[in-house]
């Protein structure tokens, strides 16, 4: 499949608002991926396919896991809708005929996080933080953080972020999440 067929097959299955959501990171992916010299063709395909499991409620995701062979955790099994990010990954060869374990890899980790991220990883989960069409407190900053800063600064801050926000919901913090700061921590 083209990028072009890729990108009209994702609009006859998402809503209007997370297409828009998907055009935003890509094309912000494809800016970090010049920033950081990552492959802008794959920095775009994983940002324009790793919300395409969102093509399903959120009480439909555990089965979809499922049919897929994806383990469940119990963070997963309290909140399915980060069960999104693996259920995309699988479904971009399923899909949209995207056989790359690079792609595949960037947006199963694009919600979560993981240890040891590559930076197409770092990129799209990033993108995801900062694309256009985003709005919350703090953006901004995040936005500028992007043009300024290395990579890695720009991890630990999206990680601080985001488990504040969760934490600040009373919401689970990811382990992953937690282990992905720590290991930039670390790394130091």
């Amino acid at each position: 499949m083209t990028i072009d067929e890729m990108r009209r097959e994702l609009q006859l299955r998402l809503k209007k608002e997370r297409f828009a959501h998907s055009i935003g990171v890509a094309n912000t992916a494809v800016k970090l991926a010049k920033r950081f010299g990552v492959d802008e063709t794959k920095a775009y395909i994983a940002g324009l396919l790793h919300d395409c499991a969102r093509e399903f409620e959120n009480d439909e995701l555990p089965a979809q896991a499922e049919l897929r062979g994806i383990k469940i955790g119990e963070v997963e099994r309290a909140m399915p809708l980060l069960l999104h990010a693996y259920i995309s990954a699988k479904m971009i060869k399923e899909v949209y005929g995207v056989d790359d374990a690079e792609i595949s890899q960037a947006i199963w980790r694009h919600t979560v996080g993981a240890r040891d991220m590559t930076k197409l990883d770092k990129i799209i989960y990033f993108a995801d933080m900062i694309e256009p069409n985003r709005n919350y407190p703090g953006v901004e900053e995040l936005r500028t953080l992007a043009e300024n800063a290395e990579l890695d600064e720009i991890m630990l801050t999206a990680f601080s972020e985001s488990i504040i926000f969760v934490v600040q919901k009373n919401s689970l913090v990811h382990p992953e999440t937690v282990a992905a700061r720590n290991f930039l921590l670390l790394k130091r």
